[in-house]
């Protein structure tokens, strides 16, 4: 028989232990700790940026010291920080400081707009992008069918030069089949009457202008400055920790990436960064050493994101039939047209681009991340997972196919599940994109964004937003939005009654889950973040209305009252006294 004494000893030890000293505690609160162990709490304590305890309030009391700030949340609702699987981070802060113009469909507004962009955009900066008319082929909360004025809206260079004196201005049809260039941008370019491409009237331009011409004036605009993309930083910023997000899963290009360095030096990055590059980045990275997870807290190396097709919005998703509305099945996308914030070669064209992509970033320590949206990309995408699967060594991999937004039967969910591949997806997506989808798959829209059907299987759900959209949709980056689309399946006005396909709706809980254990899992933290345990990041949030009890209906009226991230509180500080 072992002696007694060691065990003895220890349970002394861990008796008479002084308990750690906390900085924060915040008790009377309703946790949510995502802990499957113990999933509920009523308090919290914080040293440093780790949680140190979680349990009652009278448990917190051996780590308060006359230092330790308490919160009395007041029986709120606490919850780990949300992690968003997608967002692109600097199209967010451009939109948000720029100018927005996806639901515009007349003078008036445009007019309005564009006056509240001026006044934001910092001296020198060029007025770019805007969309408009997104929302006027497709009404926003519509569930089908276009509008009966589909797109009408033409407008002019006057109608804004007025306002727009020194603020060149070069705007963009959603569908980039017309541009309009003010006065000011077109004196910047030289343009005149003589290019192919400006429409003119009585000798002078319009502001009208065609793709082509378009691109010349582009040519005048000069690069933006690293400081204007700190200020649109900061603006996207402020709107994440306002929604609780504490960390991001962003596509990242390579002048994004100076931008979070710059913010991390200066102290000022407030949600944490997965940054994810594309594809065709993996033997660079590979050449000087950064692999998957490579960085530091705040900022790190993700995985890398490929294209296998296009996307609903302009019917470019890679389908088995035709579109109902064009004929054609959508494309593959090729190695040099992967979008605006992508580098050349992550697509699937020329052939054995992807598969050569694949093997090579999963034999260097990288994850790899794929978009795909129609039912044949994601297929393919899954025949090509299994391919390098079988191709390299056994080693650590958490595969995702980016939207899995149209699967073609509940087969292809059993076959993730068995593959162990997360569907990353964007749940807001189902209720705005609700108003095309039927129009130009029909039937085929009854596998759109199944997430019961996926979660059933066992795949994990993995949520997110998209943020800040494409260029025909704008994406709330609101966590409790993306619940709500999850848990509904309506518009945010409530249609259609029932939801769109009720089938394939979840649980609150569950879509809590894909907001925070799930993807802590899919980015390989889950020991760091994505429930409220001792050891763990104190990254979490506070709400007014506990999202797991009230009406699905509900959901999206909740807000936030306090962001914490490393145990700084960087929203809402005085909400909780």
């Amino acid at each position: 028989m072992k002696p007694l004494l060691p065990a003895a000893l220890l349970a002394f030890l861990a008796v008479a232990a002084p308990a750690q000293e906390a900085d924060l505690i915040i008790t009377n609160a309703s946790i949510w700790t995502g802990d499957t162990v113990r999933p509920r709490a009523e308090a919290l304590a914080v040293r440093g940026d780790r949680i140190i305890a979680v349990g009652t309030g009278a448990e917190m009391q051996r780590h308060r010291t006359s230092f330790t700030r308490v919160l009395d949340a007041g029986g709120r609702f606490v919850s780990p920080g949300f992690v968003d699987n997608h967002t692109h981070f600097g199209q967010a802060g451009a939109l948000l400081l720029g100018v927005n113009l996806l639901d515009v469909a007349d003078e008036a507004m445009l007019v309005r707009r564009v006056r509240e962009a001026r006044d934001r955009l910092p001296a020198g900066a060029w007025m770019t992008g805007g969309d408009w008319g997104a929302y006027e082929a497709w009404a926003r909360n519509s569930t089908g069918g276009r509008s009966a004025d589909s797109a009408a809206f033409r407008p002019r260079g006057d109608m804004i030069d007025s306002i727009t004196p020194e603020t060149p201005a070069l705007l963009s049809k959603w569908d980039r089949s017309q541009y309009l260039a003010n006065g000011a941008a077109l004196r910047a370019a030289g343009a005149t009457c003589d290019w192919e491409g400006v429409e003119c009237e009585g000798g002078s331009p319009t502001g009208r202008l065609t793709s082509a011409a378009a691109a010349r004036v582009r040519r005048a605009m000069p690069e933006k400055t690293l400081e204007q993309r700190l200020v649109e930083a900061r603006v996207a910023l402020a709107q994440l920790r306002s929604l609780g997000v504490t960390t991001i899963h962003d596509i990242t290009p390579a002048e994004q990436l100076a931008v979070y360095q710059e913010l991390l030096a200066r102290d000022e990055l407030t949600t944490r960064v997965y940054a994810r590059p594309t594809l065709d980045k993996w033997d660079e990275l590979r050449a000087i050493g950064i692999e998957h997870g490579f960085g530091h807290p705040m900022l790190k190396i993700g995985g890398l994101k490929g294209f296998v097709d296009g996307i609903m919005g302009n019917s470019s998703a890679r389908f088995y039939e035709p579109y109902m509305t064009t004929g054609v099945r959508g494309s593959w996308r090729d190695s040099t047209n992967t979008g605006a914030t992508s580098g050349p070669g992550s697509g699937m064209e020329p052939a054995g681009n992807m598969l050569g992509n694949l093997i090579g970033a999963d034999s260097s320590g990288m994850w790899v991340q794929v978009h795909a949206i129609g039912d044949q990309a994601i297929d393919t995408l899954l025949t090509l997972y299994e391919h390098v699967m079988r191709t390299n060594p056994a080693r650590a991999r958490r595969y995702r196919v980016i939207h899995t937004q149209v699967i073609r039967s509940p087969e292809v969910a059993t076959r993730m599940a068995r593959l162990g591949i997360a569907a990353e997806v964007q749940p807001y997506h189902a209720i705005d994109d609700m108003r095309w989808m039927e129009e130009r798959i029909g039937k085929r829209g009854r596998w759109a964004y199944a997430f019961r059907t996926l979660h059933d299987a066992g795949v994990r759900l993995s949520f997110g937003s998209d943020w800040p959209g494409t260029n025909a949709s704008w994406y709330t980056a609101n966590p409790l939005h993306g619940m709500y689309a999850a848990v509904t399946r309506q518009t945010i006005e409530g249609n259609p009654p029932g939801g769109w396909y009720p089938e394939e709706r979840i649980d609150a809980e569950t879509a809590l889950r894909a907001y925070t254990v799930n993807n802590a899992w899919v980015a390989g933290e889950e020991h760091e973040k994505g429930t409220l345990t001792p050891g763990k990041l104190a990254d979490l949030v506070v709400l007014d209305a506990d999202p797991l009890r009230i009406a699905p209906e509900r959901l999206k009226d909740v807000t936030v009252l306090m962001t914490v991230v490393g145990g700084r509180v960087v929203h809402g500080d005085g909400a909780l006294r």
